[in-house]
């Protein structure tokens, strides 16, 4: 990656690349089931937009893959990226024991990755991320093309989880 001038295109997974909804139940109720969701992601469906996007990007950018997943997934999480025939990357995940909100997660990697190229763009889904992202100064493409997860919102501010 360092002798790769080209800009970074940053692209979120959950609801940005991959759908989620047929995982939420995992996180629903008193109990979450935060083995069964992430256990889960292997059936995700890609979404269309963010997809072509990515594919787009990668015409003039390197592309780097920025999630909330926890490493203990990145297996699955490679094969699902080489599945879905999408460009090759580098993929940031969140320390198994990092639970911190993941506008703090992500945005740590964007400026480290800042002092190293530029940032063309961020694509996520979460708000907070999006946001935090903006005020540090990253362009920002606010991926909406998912189904909004209240529970899963709760749990990338909350606990930390995704």
């Amino acid at each position: 990656m360092e002798n790769d001038a080209r800009p970074l295109a940053v692209f979120d997974l959950d609801n940005t690349l991959a759908g989620t909804a047929h995982r939420q139940h995992f996180l629903e109720g008193a109990k979450r089931d935060w083995a069964g969701f992430f256990a889960a992601a292997v059936d995700d469906p890609p979404l269309p937009e963010g997809v072509r996007m990515v594919h787009a990007s990668a015409e003039e950018c390197r592309i780097v893959y920025l999630t909330g997943r926890p490493e203990r997934c990145r297996r699955d999480t490679v094969r699902w990226l080489s599945r879905q025939g999408l460009p090759e990357g580098t993929l940031f995940m969140r320390r198994n024991d990092d639970r911190r909100p993941a506008r703090r997660t992500k945005l740590d990697i964007l400026r480290r990755l800042g002092r190293t190229g530029q940032v063309r763009m961020l694509v996520d889904d979460d708000e907070l991320v999006c946001d935090a992202a903006e005020v540090a100064g990253f362009a920002v493409v606010r991926a909406r093309w998912a189904d909004p997860s209240a529970v899963l919102k709760d749990a990338q501010e909350r606990e930390g989880r995704t």
